[in-house]
């Protein structure tokens, strides 16, 4: 039986996808977001459906360039997370924003986006609305 279909590829190159982004943030000037997250994860999903449907979707397309990390069974890109002072034991989907030179711009510390699911579709949209303001 085949569950759903996968969100973050767990073969990825994080480090390499994250690089690519940097790139071609460069040329856009649009900072770029990175998620992390899991397949097996529910908040997860919800998170990654807002980002392609509903009031999220434009501000997020606009916003960011979007990358995301996978992070298995908190056993996977872990490195990753804590270069971007992201503390995953807070709770996944987690972020971080990076400027088009790779400075750190944000990173949810508090877990902030770990309910996604009771957040529901405005709840994601204030926050990135919130966190859209100051990387601009």
């Amino acid at each position: 039986m085949a569950g759903p279909p996968a969100i973050y590829d767990e073969a990825a190159d994080a480090k390499a996808d994250i690089r690519a982004a940097l790139a071609e943030s460069e040329q856009t000037k649009l900072p770029v977001l990175v998620v992390f997250g899991a397949n097996w994860c529910g908040d997860c999903r919800m998170l990654d459906a807002t980002f392609k449907t509903g009031p999220s979707a434009p501000l997020i397309a606009k916003s960011f360039k979007v990358v995301k990390v996978d992070v298995g069974r908190f056993d996977h890109n872990v490195d990753i997370a804590e270069r971007y002072r992201v503390p995953l034991k807070k709770g996944i989907p987690a972020v971080a924003v990076l400027s088009p030179q790779g400075q750190l711009l944000y990173a949810t510390e508090g877990g902030e986006l770990a309910d996604a699911r009771k957040m529901g579709d405005q709840g994601v949209y204030d926050f990135f609305t919130r966190v859209t303001s100051p990387a601009k």
